[in-house]
């Protein structure tokens, strides 16, 4: 069973790929750095979220 994230941290996330889709990779570590120069968030929990949320995102997504 996996994680069930709030709604407010999917619509971030998915809004972030949407925007920069070339700046994110599948690596977590790296979208970590991308979302914190991308957005204002300021707590560490907060984008360590959005960027799990964006790696499983683009992980997930075939195009």
């Amino acid at each position: 069973m996996g994680n069930i994230r709030p709604s407010f941290i999917k619509i971030r996330a998915i809004a972030l790929v949407e925007q920069h889709r070339e700046k994110f990779t599948d690596d977590f570590d790296h979208n970590k750095i991308v979302v914190s120069q991308l957005t204002d968030v300021n707590s560490k929990k907060l984008r360590n979220w959005i960027a799990g949320y964006v790696t499983r995102y683009l992980q997930r997504r075939v195009d």
